[in-house]
């Protein structure tokens, strides 16, 4: 343990929260300096960065703090109801199938990319194809499929599923957060630059443009400001949406706990799992107030509360990443970056075709890898009113990670036999 490492999450929270107010003000600020720095590095890069290289610098322990729980819990959930409540859902329904077709080839792209990395390492390399056939790799890798599409609640369902050892999950762990991190952060960086990417791409970002306007409409009107009334409200429909959401995932998933191994028999043991639960029924709280007059709470900065949490989420998603921790294995490395690799390919030429707007390809992309925690915050690195769409995808995920699983598992044996 370092001497001089905090373990205080009251200090790690407000460290994290000054460090955001920083961000926030010279992102905002018109000094050269930060124009040209954020136009090279998207602020919520360094929501990543900072804290990813405190922990590895052991100043703050990641692993033993408590912020990361604390942030799915309910600031997650939270965001969730206070963005969807002020979506404008049939501007984003507008996207059209150009956004599903992107999405679901992202997640094509990751169901057959695990097997076809697997097998080209293996072929390249005899000393790797044995240790994968003795120490069964394809149950560990499969756990990526679960991560990669489901997020951490398919992960564990996957896990379980077919029984990847404790060791191998650990490596597994660290080179799932390296690859999928990194990806993360070169899309903060494309929505940097999504008009040049655009161009590339042949694309027609005008369906974008007809969202935001619809989005933003109802705003052209002068917004009064929040009063004390105003703020309570927001928070009261944010949290207390989430202590709804948590009192009825917490009754149903009680109502599975005793069919798990029925669930577990089928892949279906995310849908015992209280996290998911959690998920869906913030996605369906803001859904529904969104059809109400709480979607007016846009007007007096609901969006801006539900982009704080997102951010202080993301700081502590950072802060478990070692960013010096990634010669475990180089070979399953190897396997997870060409299984990227595959992914991202599928992308960009599915949006190639089709003349998809980078928008797509981004978002559609975190939907799967990063899932709900981050694909609002890559949205809303495009646009905050775009944020929304994110949330929708990934929950779409999230319904169909452990069944992409258990398809890429099956695909796998069959390489490693």
């Amino acid at each position: 343990m370092n001497f001089f490492q905090i373990e205080n999450d009251a200090i790690i929270a407000g460290l994290f929260l000054i460090l955001l107010a920083g961000i926030f003000y010279s992102a905002d600020s018109n000094h050269g300096f930060w124009k040209k720095l954020y136009g090279v590095v998207p602020p919520l890069l360094f929501c990543y960065l900072i804290p990813g290289f405190l922990n590895s610098y052991h100043v703050i322990s990641g692993e033993a703090s408590g912020l990361y729980r604390f942030a799915t819990a309910y600031l997650l959930p939270a965001s969730l109801i206070l963005l969807l409540s002020t979506a404008n859902l049939k501007a984003i329904f507008g996207l059209g199938n150009k956004a599903l077709l992107i999405f679901f080839t992202g997640s094509i792209g990751i169901v057959i990319g695990g097997p076809i990395a697997l097998y080209i390492v293996s072929f390249f390399s005899d000393s790797f194809h044995v240790a994968a056939q003795e120490a069964g790799y394809w149950k560990g890798l499969v756990t990526i499929t679960g991560s990669w599409i489901g997020g951490s609640s398919s992960q564990l369902a996957l896990k379980e599923i077919y029984g990847c050892s404790e060791e191998l999950f650990v490596i597994i762990l660290v080179i799932d957060a390296l690859v999928a991190n990194v990806w993360t952060a070169l899309l903060f960086y494309g929505a940097g630059i999504t008009h040049k990417i655009d161009a590339w791409l042949g694309a027609d970002a005008t369906l974008i443009e007809d969202v935001k306007k619809n989005i933003l409409k109802f705003k052209e009107t002068k917004d009064k400001p929040a009063d004390l009334k105003d703020l309570t409200f927001i928070l009261g429909i944010g949290f207390g949406g989430t202590a709804v959401a948590h009192a009825c995932s917490g009754l149903i998933s009680k109502m599975f706990a005793p069919h798990r191994d029925w669930l577990i028999s089928h892949g279906l043991e995310p849908f015992s799992s209280q996290f998911l639960w959690l998920i869906l029924l913030s996605t369906t709280i803001g859904i529904l107030l969104s059809f109400t007059r709480v979607r007016k709470m846009e007007k007096l900065g609901s969006t801006d509360f539900a982009t704080l949490f997102i951010y202080f989420l993301i700081m502590t998603i950072g802060m478990r990443l070692d960013l010096f921790n990634i010669g475990a294995n180089v070979g399953l490395l190897a396997v997870a970056v060409i299984w990227m690799l595959i992914h991202i390919i599928s992308m960009i030429v599915a949006a190639k075709m089709i003349k998809a707007p980078f928008f797509f390809v981004a978002v559609g992309s975190q939907a799967n890898i990063g899932g709900v925690a981050t694909a609002p915050a890559v949205a809303a690195a495009f646009h905050p009113s775009l944020a929304p769409v994110g949330v929708l995808l990934a929950v779409l995920s999230h319904v169909i990670g452990t069944y992409a699983g258990i398809i890429s598992a099956w695909l796998m044996r069959l390489v490693d036999v």
